[in-house]
């Protein structure tokens, strides 16, 4: 069986599910209008979705997540997606697929004028109570969270790739001082749980402007929280990072950890990878991360 993933559209979600879970055959399949990276989303009647992955390297995370959701489905106050069947294999579609009870909400980039201190304040709840939450089936960072929750010094690399590809487009000596500040820290405390790419397209609200649910724990897993840390300059304003550093209640240099993450990626996307996103885009978050630690002057 190929390991290429076929077109993924609504008409193989309906075979699919009509092959597989006939009880289901009947409802109607509309793809979502957010879609990830990773992953397909579509929505199966009112209260379920299908979520299948887009490639090879991103089966892993099916088993990972049909085993750790209900986990920590029961122990956070937030809802997250709640696994109700596993799909298989079959000559239509090359990897395994699940079935998940559907959360309404809106992400975030389809909410004019939302309170972004306010989801700063939400947002740093769930991430204190997640990393409170037991390790119990939670695995260790690794190739499965692309190493997500390790030191991001597993990607130097491809940063001074990215800056000999980018040249005087970016600012260099900036980036390698964010970097240096990365490489000084590690984190000294136990395991904890991290979601792994906490998102605009991974947070939704409610009517109210209030987080409603957190999703797609697809590059979960037990390490170094700070990769959870990189929406204070992909989403946040300089008000709202604040608010956000404030609530988290992680030291410096979780957060100098946190920056080279946000760093790495903007750098890598510039530099021509495949991924999510335009240029404008990465270079907004490039500037912010240069401009603004996010932590007290001259702590990290």
């Amino acid at each position: 069986m190929s390991t290429d993933a076929p077109r993924i559209d609504a008409d193989l979600v309906r075979r699919l599910v009509a092959t597989q879970f006939p009880e289901w055959a009947g409802l109607p399949v509309r793809e979502v209008a957010h879609q990830g990276w990773d992953n397909r989303t579509f929505r199966l009647g009112e209260d379920l979705s299908v979520r299948l992955p887009s490639a090879a390297g991103y089966v892993p995370a099916v088993e990972k997540e049909q085993r750790v959701l209900p986990y920590l489905a029961a122990l956070l106050d937030v809802p997250v997606p709640e696994p109700v069947a596993l799909g298989s294999p079959d000559a239509d579609y090359p990897f395994p697929w699940s079935v998940r009870r559907w959360h309404p909400g809106s992400v975030l980039m389809d909410v004019p004028d939302l309170d972004r201190a306010r989801l700063a304040a939400d947002v740093a709840t769930v991430l204190v109570q997640l990393r409170g939450v037991p390790v119990g089936p939670g695995l260790a960072a690794g190739a499965h969270s692309f190493h997500r929750g390790a030191h991001p010094s597993r990607y130097a690399g491809e940063v001074v790739a990215a800056l000999d590809t980018l040249g005087p487009g970016v600012d260099r000596r900036a980036c390698e001082a964010v970097w240096g500040a990365a490489t000084r820290s590690t984190w000294s405390g136990p395991p904890v749980w991290f979601h792994g790419d906490v998102a605009p397209g991974n947070l939704l609200v409610d009517d109210a402007g209030r987080l409603s649910a957190v999703i797609d724990f697809g590059t979960c897993g037990v390490g170094d929280p700070a990769c959870d840390l990189v929406l204070a300059w992909t989403f946040l304003d300089p008000d709202a990072r604040r608010v956000f550093h404030d609530a988290v209640g992680l030291d410096a240099g979780t957060w100098a950890r946190a920056r080279a993450w946000a760093l790495w990626k903007s750098l890598i996307m510039l530099a021509g990878s495949a991924g999510p996103g335009g240029a404008a885009e990465h270079r907004a978050v490039l500037d912010a991360v240069l401009a603004d630690p996010v932590t007290t002057p001259g702590a990290v």
